[in-house]
């Protein structure tokens, strides 16, 4: 049986798709780089961390990785396959991401509609124990 492992993220600005993600999301971070990465990069002609092609972030507890990969095409339709994220405050949530670099793309009565700095579509459900969530099967 198979589980999840990693969710890879194509975009533009690795490093800085990856940054807002790990300040997005409670408990994840950027991955530090080690001599051995550093000298790896260098040796593939990366002088900054900024230009890294494959960013990772961790999650400081169990939960999926998040890869940021470098890709020449740019993003043109709807994602497939988008994260949803629980909040218990919506609307300070959506102020929180917008801040970070988020776009708020709608508002539907159960949850808003995102957008990351590299246009990747994200959903902000109400967190199950909010008092205000209209289906708690599906939040």
């Amino acid at each position: 049986m198979a589980r999840l492992g990693d969710l890879v993220f194509d975009c533009a600005r690795p490093a800085a798709t990856a940054r807002f993600w790990a300040a997005a999301l409670d408990g994840y971070a950027v991955a530090p780089y080690d001599d051995a990465e550093l000298a790896r990069l260098r040796s593939l002609g990366i002088t900054s961390t900024e230009d890294d092609p494959t960013v990772l972030v961790e999650p400081a507890g169990p939960g999926p990785r998040l890869w940021f990969q470098l890709v020449p095409e740019a993003k043109n339709v709807k994602n497939r396959v988008h994260p949803d994220l629980f909040a218990a405050d919506l609307q300070a949530e959506a102020r929180r991401l917008t801040a970070l670099g988020a776009t708020v793309r709608g508002s539907h009565p159960d949850h808003l509609v995102l957008t990351d700095p590299e246009g990747n579509e994200f959903c902000v459900f109400p967190a199950p124990d909010a008092p205000w969530c209209i289906d708690h099967e599906r939040c």
